[in-house]
């Protein structure tokens, strides 16, 4: 069985459309104009009243700042190279408690829990070395590679 066959962390949608939301506030970052919640829904796919919810909890954590009013909407407080994903990840889905367990541990649950923590240091490693930065990045070097064509 291949690694992307089987996900052992799972992309919540919650995540998922911070990071797109947060992508499209990175590429509008230089620009110093907020970008309005149908300005991010017309390029991603998210639900408005989801965008609402998550641009809030952003906001209430200093990721995002909010301006009212006719030229209002949604802007980075922070360069995208200072925003990793690991703390978007820990910001939307709260801090992960260890799993508490009653029962005395057994050999074989220490050795799987072992494993289990040995796998999950190394996704965190991998998400703390991310920024929206290099998201951001990748997508615009993707997107040269691959140019749409309209007619």
């Amino acid at each position: 069985m291949n690694s992307q066959q089987y996900a052992l962390l799972d992309l919540s949608s919650k995540v998922e459309y911070a990071l797109l939301a947060l992508l499209e506030l990175a590429g509008h970052h230089g620009k110093k104009v907020p970008l309005t919640m149908s300005e991010i829904t017309t390029k991603q796919p998210i639900p408005e009243r989801y965008l609402e919810q998550i641009l809030t909890s952003l906001r209430r954590a200093g990721v995002v700042q909010s301006q009212r009013g006719s030229k209002g909407g949604f802007l980075l407080t922070r360069e995208p190279w200072q925003i990793t994903l690991l703390e978007i990840v820990t910001l939307v889905e709260g801090e992960r408690k260890e799993k508490g367990n009653s029962n005395p541990p057994t050999l074989e649950k220490s050795l799987i829990y072992e494993i289990w923590e040995q796998a999950n240091t190394a996704a965190v490693e991998v998400l703390r070395g991310y920024t929206l930065q290099d998201l951001y990045q990748e997508r615009e070097a993707r997107a040269q590679q691959s140019p749409m064509y309209y007619i």
